[in-house]
C-alpha cells in the first residue's frame, strides 16, 4: 500500500498518548489526523508495539487461505475489521475490506505474490464498466499509485495504467470495452476509411489474381 507520511516513531508516540488517557477527538485535532486512522494505529500498537509500524521493503505476501481466515474472523464476529487488521498485521483496513467484498461476491480469493502479481499478464481478470470507473477513481485519488490500486482490486498493473490513461484522454467513455466492436464506415475518420478501402481493393486484386491463375490451370488441364 502507499507509504505513510508519518514515521513509526510518530505513530507509536501518538498511540501511546491515547493509551495514557488522551481521547481520539483531542488527538485528531492536535495532529490533524483522522479518527479512523488513529484507531488503526492504536489497535496495532496495543498488540505489537512500535514493531507494528515497521514494515520490510516491498509488499506483504498473502495466501488465499490467509485471506479467507481473516475474512471469516470478521464475519463470524471474532473481531472488527480494525481488530483483525491489527492482529494479523494486514497492510490496511481497505485491503481487508476488499477481501470481504470479494468473498461475499462468491469470487475466489487468490494468492498474492508482490514480486509478480500486479505486473504479470496472468493477473488480469474481466471487469465491468462500473468496476473500471471505481478503480480509476481510487487510483487518481491515491496519488496515481497504479501498483497499490492493482493490488487492492486484484487486477494487473498494466490494466490500471491503461484505464487511467484512457480516462485522462476520453473521460468515462474511454473505459468502455471496445473489443469486438467494429465501427461502420460512416462513423470513422477519413484516414480509417481510406485504410479500409485499400484493404478491400487489395482483397479484390488477390481474388482476381487467384481467378486468373485458376483459369490458366484449367486450360492447361484441357490441353492434356
Amino acid at each position: 500500500m502507499a507509504k505513510s507520511p508519518h514515521t513509526p516513531e510518530f505513530r507509536a508516540k501518538v498511540s501511546q498518548e491515547y493509551l495514557d488517557g488522551s481521547s481520539y477527538p483531542f488527538l485528531a485535532e492536535k495532529y490533524n489526523i483522522g479518527k479512523t486512522t488513529l484507531q488503526q494505529w492504536v489497535a496495532k500498537y496495543r498488540l505489537h508495539g512500535i514493531a507494528a509500524f515497521i514494515r520490510p521493503p516491498g509488499n506483504s505476501s498473502y495466501s488465499s487461505d490467509f485471506k479467507k481466515m481473516c475474512v471469516e474472523a470478521v464475519l463470524s464476529g471474532e473481531g472488527s475489521v480494525n481488530d483483525v487488521v491489527a492482529r494479523y498485521s494486514i497492510s490496511s483496513r481497505e485491503v481487508l475490506r476488499h477481501w470481504i467484498k470479494v468473498y461475499n461476491a462468491n469470487r475466489e480469493l487468490k494468492d498474492y505474490n508482490p514480486k509478480q502479481e500486479v505486473y504479470m499478464a496472468e493477473a488480469r481478470r474481466k471487469t465491468t464498466l462500473e468496476e473500471r470507473k471505481e478503480i480509476v477513481d481510487y487510483c487518481i485519488n491515491h496519488n496515481r499509485s497504479y501498483k497499490d490500486t492493482a493490488e487492492k482490486f486484484d487486477v494487473s498493473y498494466s490494466q490500471v495504467y491503461s484505464w487511467v490513461k484512457k480516462y485522462d484522454v476520453h473521460g468515462e467513455d474511454g473505459l468502455a470495452d471496445r473489443r469486438g466492436y467494429h465501427k461502420t464506415d460512416d462513423v470513422v475518420d477519413e484516414l480509417e476509411r481510406l485504410r479500409r478501402e485499400n484493404l478491400r481493393l487489395k482483397r479484390q486484386l488477390e481474388e482476381k489474381d487467384m481467378a486468373v491463375e485458376l483459369l490458366k490451370k484449367v486450360k492447361e488441364f484441357e490441353r492434356m
